[in-house]
């Protein structure tokens, strides 16, 4: 039995407050990854401070500058079916119902996505040394069964992966998180939210201690016209991504007038490589320079015994998903299968 305190905020400052105080003490959202880690006696916090009653973060709304807030208290399912974002930002939706199961998208909220932890095996297993729980002790996953692990971007410290769909999409989108604290509010660009591990895989972003997150603004453009995501599994339902890549292309007289590409499953976190995008500026959106893009995004990667075969897999996986935005009708469809 874990005791522990129960406390609800009244607003983000009452919140900001409590944490502030209360000793080895978490915000709880919906739960559905912190209760996870409760259980697998991989967290145990002293103090609970539940966000459910303040209701500025479960709203979404249009701001000034023409794009959407998404309440950090705001469901995974709520955000996937509003009508703005079926709208505006298909790419957010598809992302979200790609991910978990329905009654997890029901339960799970926008800001607990973000601050969702790895889903390595060696992680969840208490008994193993992690570098990621335990800072020191190691990461077996570099010579154990390294599948699901990070082909890029890693470290000898740590070689796991961020688990979420949804974020790959908010990445390439260009979200910024808003986030306020003892220190007041400021701004995250969403490519700077999450961190590589480095000598520190025990910290997955750049949130100081005890702030809040409070929306993820999305801008005005959300690459409504040409989109695609496409995420490749080892079972077609409730499984985390292999390789995952959201692609947003703003087209023009047939050529790449603005392209952003995020891909899952292979890093500490989503992963973007502006000099491809870059490349792929005033470019015929072919298969030729989707491959050029895709051989400069996966630059450097190095895998492991059991999931080298990540990095081919990644550059098909980006040329396909570059030809499915050109044609997000048929490709994006519920029940419809990649173009080849």
């Amino acid at each position: 039995m874990n005791n522990f305190n129960y406390l609800r905020a009244d607003d983000t400052e009452h919140a900001v407050a409590l944490i502030g105080k209360e000793t080895n003490s978490r915000f709880l959202a919906g739960g559905t990854n912190l209760i996870d880690r409760w259980k697998y006696n991989l967290t145990h916090p002293d103090t609970l401070i539940d966000l459910a009653n303040i209701e500025e973060l479960h709203q979404i709304t249009e701001t000034e500058n023409g794009g959407l807030r998404l309440g950090a208290m705001a469901g995974n399912a709520d955000t996937a079916y509003h009508p703005l974002v079926k709208k505006r930002y298909p790419l957010l939706k598809n992302t979200i119902l790609a991910g978990a199961s329905a009654q997890i998208r029901n339960a799970a909220t926008n800001g607990g996505n973000l601050m969702q932890r790895t889903r390595c095996y060696y992680y969840y297993d208490h008994e193993s040394p992690c570098n990621k729980r335990n800072p020191g002790s190691g990461c077996p996953a570099t010579e154990g069964h390294n599948r699901l692990h990070a082909v890029i971007g890693h470290s000898e410290n740590c070689i796991a992966t961020h688990p979420s769909d949804m974020c790959i999409a908010l990445a390439a989108l260009d979200a910024v998180v808003q986030v306020t604290g003892a220190e007041g509010n400021r701004s995250i660009p969403f490519t700077e939210f999450h961190r590589l591990p480095g000598n520190n895989p025990s910290k997955d972003n750049t949130l100081r201690p005890g702030e809040l997150i409070t929306s993820i603004d999305l801008p005005a453009e959300g690459f409504a016209e040409n989109y695609s995501y496409l995420k490749l599994r080892d079972r077609n339902s409730y499984a985390f991504a292999l390789v995952s890549v959201a692609t947003g292309l703003r087209l023009k007289d047939s050529k790449i007038e603005k392209a952003n590409i995020a891909v899952g499953g292979i890093a500490h976190k989503p992963w973007r490589v502006q000099e491809a995008e870059d490349f792929l500026k005033n470019k015929r959106p072919d298969r030729d320079n989707f491959a050029q893009a895709a051989e400069i995004i996966m630059d450097g990667a190095e895998g492991f015994e059991h999931n080298a075969f990540k990095i081919p897999l990644t550059k098909r996986a980006i040329i396909r998903n570059g030809m499915m935005a050109l044609n997000p009708q048929e490709t994006q469809r519920p029940g419809a299968g990649p173009s080849r």
